[in-house]
């Protein structure tokens, strides 16, 4: 059974950190393209960022290059989006995913999905 598990949400201050893990279970990760996507209330589902299945190809949403960086652990079948310089505009759950062809930010392409995790960016 395909699982992705997130964590690492929280609140934290404007201009602080966080580093949000997708563990994997069911599958073996480094085969596969994995996303990370937000959903802020009332705004649709936006691309974050994606890693390639070997890590030669990533992409990054303009709203945080430079912010955020994204690896993978394949000894750990797991995917880490580390943030940093928050703001509050980062505010929103943030899902992990996976199953897409190509490494692309559009979240129609995902098939499996992780339950969320929630990340408040508030002084």
């Amino acid at each position: 059974q395909v699982q992705l598990v997130e964590s690492g949400g929280g609140l934290v201050q404007p201009g602080g950190s966080l580093r949000l893990s997708c563990a994997a279970s069911g599958f073996t990760l480094d085969y596969y393209v994995i996303g990370w996507f937000r959903q802020a209330p009332g705004k649709e589902r936006e691309g974050v960022s994606c890693i390639s299945s070997r890590g030669g190809s990533i992409r990054y949403a303009d709203s945080v290059k430079g912010r955020f960086t994204i690896s993978r652990d394949n000894a750990k079948n797991t995917v880490y989006l580390q943030m940093n310089s928050l703001k509050p505009e980062d505010t929103g759950i943030y899902y992990c995913a996976t199953d897409a062809i190509i490494a692309t930010l559009d979240p129609r392409n995902y098939d499996y999905w992780g339950q969320g995790t929630q990340v408040t960016v508030s002084s």
